[in-house]
């Protein structure tokens, strides 16, 4: 009885490493061995850099909430522990927001907890 390969599935799965790899240079486009490792590698790189985006926007909601509380004459730390002493239960991307882009109503809140 003769082997059976089943051909389709065995091309539709490189077919589908190779579709992903649309757009590399080389050998990296269309020699699947290598576009499989260098696909991998790729979606690793994808994984970890969303995680360090967020890691990142955390840091400059961070650095924009002390610049503006500063101004004020508070550290981030003294602000964002008032903050929660008072019950204001506010994020710190809408905190850095309102720093940013509507700085009176930050300064009404910096005096609200003082």
């Amino acid at each position: 009885m003769p082997r059976s390969v089943n051909a389709v599935a065995s091309r539709a799965r490189r077919k589908k490493i190779l579709d992903q790899a649309k757009g590399f240079y080389g050998k990296r486009k269309n020699v699947y061995t290598v576009a499989k490792n260098v696909l991998e590698k790729g979606l690793g790189y994808k994984y970890v850099g969303r995680k360090l985006k967020k890691r990142d926007y955390r840091a400059l909601w961070i650095v924009r909430i002390n610049a503006a509380c500063r101004e004020e004459g508070m550290s981030y730390s003294q602000f964002m522990g008032k903050l929660a002493a008072k019950g204001i239960d506010l994020n710190r991307k809408v905190l850095a927001d309102l720093a940013m882009n509507e700085p009176d109503s930050f300064k009404k809140l910096v005096a609200e907890v003082k």
